[in-house]
């Protein structure tokens, strides 16, 4: 792969973080959490960014809600076109202890607008990003088991048509405290998984399952996994974005770099390029669009923590 450009398009708060990346009715579209920093101190704000060209970008929505941490905004487009808004609503009232946790959506038709954040599924749980297939969003949720943050999480499947009444799938046997999870799905319609795990060994799965997706094939991978995004390459293949927590590159902390990996069918990524980053980073929104890959991600390297856009053009072997 070759980096065409990196800009940074976002720094305004004391910590950018969390973006993702939609091409939606002709202009980009950026969403990310605005706050003091990565946990702690005011509650964070959903901002969502457009630009026409991907070079100059404008507010275009500032979210808040009171006594909440609106955390890791995710985008989709809806069936019926509108812009969806899944993020954590979390509760630290000041402090950098979790005391409550619920997701919320919140809908939009022109971008600027948008509705009041809904809760939605129960108590304790995040569904962290939503991909629709079909005309169905799918997406899972994980929380903590009643022993307590040391304790087991349960990984669900949901699935909704309307952005707002979810109904459970399945549980989904990944073990090693799951959290993360990004689903896609093949040219087949079979769904794909890659779930960040916090306990065990630490490294991320990669999952598989066919209509109706009750029934799973998992694979242990080679990588740790940090704030894991997928998307399916022209030639059928699989790109990942992760922050790497086993970087090549000399003087590269683990845990504080932005890394592109191809990811096969048995679990297992390599690295591919690792873009400009540093400290706490990545959690990467990625999109393919017109024969350019285009990641919007946060880094801290030149300072506070930042949102960036890097493009990328895939070689030809």
């Amino acid at each position: 792969m070759e980096v065409l450009d990196v800009r940074r398009i976002w720094d305004r708060a004391p910590h950018n973080a969390f973006p993702d990346l939609v091409h939606w009715r002709a202009r980009w579209w950026c969403s990310l959490r605005e706050g003091d920093a990565h946990v702690g101190g005011a509650d964070g704000a959903a901002r969502v960014l457009s630009s026409a060209d991907g070079r100059v970008w404008e507010p275009a929505a500032r979210i808040t809600e009171t006594d909440t941490d609106l955390r890791d905004p995710r985008l989709s487009v809806m069936p019926d076109g509108r812009l969806m808004m899944v993020c954590g609503g979390s509760v630290y009232l000041g402090t950098k202890q979790l005391k409550g946790r619920r997701p919320r959506v919140l809908f939009s038709t022109d971008g600027a607008r948008w509705t009041v954040p809904r809760p939605i599924l129960s108590e304790g749980e995040w569904l962290w990003r939503v991909t629709w297939h079909d005309g169905v969003a799918y997406g899972t949720a994980f929380a903590e088991s009643p022993a307590g943050p040391t304790g087991e999480r349960a990984l669900v499947l949901y699935r909704c048509r309307d952005g707002e009444t979810w109904e459970k799938v399945v549980q989904l046997a990944v073990p090693g405290r799951p959290s993360e999870a990004t689903l896609r799905f093949d040219d087949a319609g079979r769904m794909v998984a890659v779930v960040r795990r916090e306990g065990g060994d630490r490294m991320g799965w990669l999952g598989r399952a066919a209509p109706p997706y009750t029934a799973w094939e998992w694979h242990p991978g080679n990588r740790r996994f940090g704030g894991p995004n997928l998307l399916a390459m022209p030639d059928g293949s699989w790109l990942l974005g992760t922050r790497d927590y086993a970087p090549t590159q000399p003087g590269v902390k683990p845990g504080e770099a932005m890394v592109l990996a191809t990811l096969n069918a048995a679990g297992a990524t390599a690295p591919v390029v690792t873009l400009p980053s540093g400290g706490d980073c990545s959690y990467p929104g990625l999109a393919w669009h017109e024969g350019v890959l285009w990641v919007a991600y946060y880094s801290s390297h030149e300072g506070k923590a930042a949102i960036y856009l890097a493009r990328v053009r895939l070689n030809e072997p």
